[in-house]
């Protein structure tokens, strides 16, 4: 069964906002993101992955958000087997997102296999992340 394994929250102050969840939630920061694309923390609870992201381009932000949004961006699924996900994914019309996954550089179109994450439409025009593999700090701290 798929099990929710991430989530993002998109926001210009990734310190703030990280330092929120550590202090409140006692979340453990897992690796901070220092790339052309994003700039923030992944925290953990050990089970769940929470991205704390300062998108810097529209690109790899998604067009309906941009690189200024702040709030919930996407959520993550790891699943089993990704090839009957993915079919089910166009079975309901669910579109893989190629202009994020593009900018990404996950080798879109299509799906992609070798990456962590392919990015999705969901009903309500939200993203939605399935990997295979899953994401840093989902498997404990150990």
């Amino acid at each position: 069964m798929p099990k929710i394994k991430h989530i993002a929250i998109a926001t210009q102050d990734p310190d703030k906002t990280a330092k929120f969840y550590i202090d409140v939630f006692g979340l453990r920061e897992i690796a901070k993101l220092d790339s052309p694309n994003a700039k923030g923390y992944y925290l953990s609870d050990g089970n769940i992955n929470l991205a704390i992201l300062d998108f810097q381009n529209d690109q790899v932000a998604g067009a309906e958000y941009g690189q200024n949004y702040s709030g919930i961006h996407h959520i993550g699924f790891e699943v089993e087997n990704l090839e009957d996900v993915e079919k089910k994914l166009d079975e309901a019309g669910s579109a893989p997102r190629d202009d994020i996954n593009q900018a990404l550089g996950i080798g879109m179109p299509g799906a992609a296999h070798a990456n962590v994450e392919t990015k999705y439409t969901g009903p309500n025009g939200e993203i939605v992340d399935v990997s295979g593999t899953g994401w840093v700090g989902t498997r404990g701290f150990d």
